[in-house]
């Protein structure tokens, strides 16, 4: 089972800027920094952890506010990339996008094969053990070098974490909002 993170934000209605309820989903991608010399180039910190998407013709949602821009430009630049933007070709007007937040919609992410989720997509899930305990909603996931970490938060706040293992992770259903679940009991 293969979980794909596209956002460092917790979930999709809150650090992403995107509406409480109703309207497209925007997952953060990077943010902008300091313009890059004369013609328009900014540079901008990745936190997706597909930045081979972000290529020229694409396009990204800035600030709060989601303001949309088309890449014209994207080059490599130290951990992090130059981008310029079609309709902003001058040092003036990108600076004024220093230090906002680059997006993408989720709608507009590439579907994912069966089994594999974007993070986004399972954040708030209810999760409930094989025999139908509720521990709580999905809060947050830990990115490790062997696998993923749930962390689960229960109504008074306490928190389970569950390594995101096949053994663990018995079913997820985006229909049901709901990922069933089989802890490791420590003995």
């Amino acid at each position: 089972m293969r979980q794909l993170n596209h956002s460092a934000a917790q979930s999709p209605d809150q650090e992403t800027g995107s509406p409480q309820s109703g309207g497209p989903v925007f997952l953060a991608v990077g943010r902008l920094h300091r313009p890059h010399g004369v013609r328009g180039e900014i540079e901008l910190e990745i936190i997706t952890d597909s930045p081979e998407r972000l290529t020229p013709g694409k396009v990204l949602y800035v600030g709060e506010k989601h303001q949309r821009h088309r890449i014209s430009t994207v080059r490599p630049k130290g951990q992090g990339l130059l981008v310029g933007f079609e309709d902003l070709t001058d040092r003036d007007q990108v600076a004024l996008l220093r230090n906002l937040m680059l997006y993408v919609r989720a709608d507009e992410l590439p579907p994912l094969p069966p089994g594999e989720y974007y993070h986004y997509q399972l954040i708030g899930l209810r999760v409930v053990t094989e025999t139908g305990e509720v521990l709580g909603r999905l809060t947050e996931i830990i990115e490790t070098g062997a696998n993923d970490v749930y962390v689960v938060t229960n109504t008074a706040g306490q928190e389970v974490l569950l390594p995101a293992i096949e053994a663990v992770i018995l079913e997820i259903s985006l229909e049901c909002g709901e990922i069933r679940v089989r802890p490791q009991v420590w003995e």
